[in-house]
């Protein structure tokens, strides 16, 4: 019986005799997400369509899924699996990305029938400039769905909230109108960011899994699903609602309270956060990661260039929206507000109830990380629990720095893992003028340290001209330190 042939390569297939062509293979990928923006490639299939398949192991599909990583950029998430075709093991790579132009080893290329020709500058410059477009950006982009496609429930829900809000002032609640009206749509089909955020349609997808230990090891639990942003979000508050230990407190007349170890709004401003700011057309997957110690959400696309999250904690940055016709509908059913206050929320609600948050900044998207309490959350006492109230973490701080202690110092007081989640209980403290620092003329420098100036032990008059003589002396120490 003779090897089965299949069909001759074209500007969207590509076959490889094998791996050792791994170099070209990437080159192919780029030059046809260039032209077509998806493709296939099949590793095990010589180029005339001859079947000879290939030794394929668990370190053979990591190696191809390291070396498109490392070397097509911006980054794509190809499908990676191993098939069988005419009885013989191959590889088949499903790839596909819109934010063209792509290079491969730092080289645009661009499918031409079936060869990858370097781009000439011309066209370069010009996917560069329509990539760059707001008018050409993704969300702005005509979808393949209609208004027939749209979850008549979830725009229903949708237009309740925003009504109650205030934000929106007609009241038409027919698809096709209401969709004109909010600008998601061009005649019967829906731009991308109205079909991301009313079909259910597979433009979104959610990963969430728990993990048995602090490790991505071994996993107890995983789902997968695709959506609305609507319907995404209520799945992932669930996901983590129910996965979070929640301590029961007895009030008065024996009246119930649930406390979460993270406090909702939180988890809510996250996760809404995580859609709205996602890089939707980088082909990756929200998660959400449930850890033994800590929750994360994840959300493709990195931070903008040049800020930092501290930046919009502190309100020294302005709005960078990524996705301004989805974070301006969010807006007006109050499900995210605007002006780039939504980390500053996280954090404010974390620090009022005592929970340790930080945002990583990672090279192909961004990640709030909630650490949880200890296993035991559930049987600690409400003494406990007041102790993580904001008021007494003043409390502590005050009390710890009757004697110059620096940041880390703090932060290991009040058991924080990092000395930055202490930073604005610090500004607080400081600019209610409980706190002084030791080098003020020097705020960042490396020797500095904090002591307390309100007399918290109830005695005042000398003991407080005490207390600045120790504070100046300090500095003073601390300043020839510097020098």
């Amino acid at each position: 019986m003779g090897q089965i042939k299949f069909d001759q390569e074209t500007e969207t297939v590509e076959y490889k005799k094998s791996t050792g062509e791994l170099k070209e293979a990437v080159v192919s990928m780029a030059a046809i997400l260039n032209k077509h923006q998806q493709g296939e490639l099949y590793f095990g299939i010589k180029n005339d369509g001859t079947v000879v398949g290939q030794d394929i192991t668990d370190e053979t599909l990591r190696k191809i899924s390291q070396a498109i990583k490392t070397h097509i950029s911006p980054v794509i998430y190809p499908e990676i699996t191993m098939v069988e075709l005419d009885g013989k093991n191959c590889v088949k790579v499903g790839f596909e990305g819109s934010r063209c132009p792509y290079l491969a080893y730092h080289i645009p290329r661009i499918r031409v029938a079936d060869e990858d020709l370097v781009m000439d500058q011309e066209l370069y410059e010009e996917m560069i400039r329509k990539r760059d477009n707001i008018k050409y950006a993704w969300e702005q982009q005509l979808s393949e769905y209609t208004i027939g496609d749209v979850d008549g429930a979830v725009l229903k829900g949708y237009l309740k909230r925003a009504k109650e809000a205030g934000r929106i002032d007609f009241d038409e609640t027919d698809v096709e109108t209401v969709l004109n009206k909010l600008e998601l749509c061009k005649g019967q089909y829906l731009l991308n960011a109205g079909a991301a955020l009313f079909c259910n349609c597979g433009i979104n997808e959610l990963q969430m899994a728990k993990f048995a230990s602090n490790e991505r090891l071994t996993f107890t639990d995983i789902r997968r699903f695709t959506g609305s942003i609507m319907e995404l979000v209520k799945k992932a508050e669930q996901y983590i609602i129910d996965a979070m230990d929640w301590k029961v407190e007895i009030g008065s007349g024996l009246s119930r309270k649930e406390i979460p170890e993270i406090p909702l709004e939180a988890i809510r401003e996250a996760i809404i956060n995580s859609f709205g700011h996602k890089m939707f057309d980088m082909g990756q997957s929200n998660e959400i990661a449930i850890f033994k110690n800590r929750i994360e959400i994840y959300n493709p696309g990195p931070f903008p260039e040049g800020l930092t999250p501290e930046m919009f904690i502190s309100g020294k940055s302005r709005p960078v929206r990524r996705n301004p016709l989805i974070t301006r509908t969010l807006y007006y059913s109050k499900d995210m507000e605007s002006f780039a206050t939504g980390l500053r929320r996280i954090t404010a609600a974390c620090e009022e109830a005592g929970c340790n948050v930080e945002f990583e900044q990672q090279i192909y998207g961004f990640a709030v990380v909630f650490y949880r309490r200890n296993s035991n959350y559930q049987d600690n006492t409400q003494d406990n629990t007041q102790d993580n109230t904001q008021d007494n973490l003043y409390k502590k701080v005050l009390m710890f720095c009757t004697e110059a202690r620096s940041r880390r110092e703090i932060a290991e007081h009040l058991k924080y893992k990092t000395v930055k989640s202490v930073k604005t209980i610090l500004t607080r403290l400081l600019e209610s003028g409980s706190l002084v620092m030791t080098i003020p003329e020097k705020p960042n420098s490396r020797n500095q340290k904090y002591i307390t100036v309100d007399d918290i032990k109830g005695q005042h008059g000398s003991w407080h001209n005490k207390r600045m003589e120790e504070i100046h002396a300090v500095g003073t120490d601390q300043e020839k330190s510097d020098k």
